[in-house]
């Protein structure tokens, strides 16, 4: 398939009229060398039918099932640099809307993954924001969702529920594919706090340490789990960037490039 050099954000403002982006690089269309690849059976099924939610997810993602595998794709694409790569077996992704508290949730496993995401948390968006809105958020929350179903964890230092380091770096790996593909707005950063607060505060430092560092570095970054045992940030940042490299005087540099600390 021919190769694609676009932004999503451009394609938003087309579509819908809205400008609001984050994005650093260009996105490849995850079509590039990814488009036979199996993503595993996506199974998608409304458990809120009738809820006004349902009918808004429905109105802007008329085919589920390709979306889902579409976002897949790209996520794999962000993590990974060809389909040969050590690719955790997704065999199937069961993706649900349901009338619940909360926004989205991944869980499964042994590559029998589940989704939910919140038709509650559909309609107080819309309720707050336009349609065009809306499907960002979507497509921004299920980025983040799909990179747990296919993202590499660390090894030798526990588990999710277990040790601080190990979720600091699903979360923020999480979030980073998000930033990654412009799934935040232009305000969605926060100040301050550190590396080790996961999510979206080392999500966007993740990012930055792509764009300064190693346009590789996500990548890189996510194999490290099967190169780093027991695997660390510092570790992983030293097998990534070199040995003159330490997370936290990164960190520090990060943090004046962006304006949060100021010399």
């Amino acid at each position: 398939m021919k190769t694609k050099q676009l932004l999503y954000a451009i394609c938003l403002t087309a579509t819908f009229g809205i400008t609001s982006c984050h994005q650093s690089q260009p996105i490849t269309s995850a079509a590039e060398g990814w488009d036979t690849y199996n993503t595993g059976i996506i199974l998608f099924e409304d458990k809120a039918s009738g809820s006004a939610g349902s009918d808004i997810y429905h109105r802007i993602i008329p085919d589920a099932e390709s979306y889902i595998r579409e976002q897949a794709r790209t996520v794999l694409a962000t993590l990974y640099n060809s389909p040969a790569d050590s690719i955790p077996a997704v065999e199937k992704i069961h993706y649900t809307l349901e009338d619940i508290e909360g926004i989205s949730a991944k869980g499964g496993g042994n590559g029998d993954v589940t989704i939910f995401y919140s038709t509650r948390h559909i309609e107080q968006s819309f309720a707050e924001a336009d349609t065009a809105k809306l499907l960002f958020e979507t497509r921004g929350v299920l980025l983040h969702e799909l990179t747990h179903a296919y993202q590499l964890e660390p090894q030798g230092i526990g588990s999710y529920g277990t040790n601080r380091v190990f979720w600091a770096f699903i979360e923020g790996m999480a979030d980073a594919v998000r930033v990654a593909n412009g799934g935040f707005g232009p305000d969605a950063r926060p100040k301050g706090g550190n590396y080790m607060d996961g999510y979206r505060t080392a999500g966007y430092f993740f990012v930055w340490l792509r764009d300064n560092k190693d346009p590789e570095f996500l990548r890189k970054f996510n194999r490290s789990t099967l190169e780093v045992i027991p695997w660390s940030f510092d570790g992983a940042i030293k097998h990534v960037l070199g040995e003159k490299y330490d997370i936290d005087d990164l960190w520090n540099e990060y943090q004046i490039a962006v304006g949060d600390i100021h010399v």
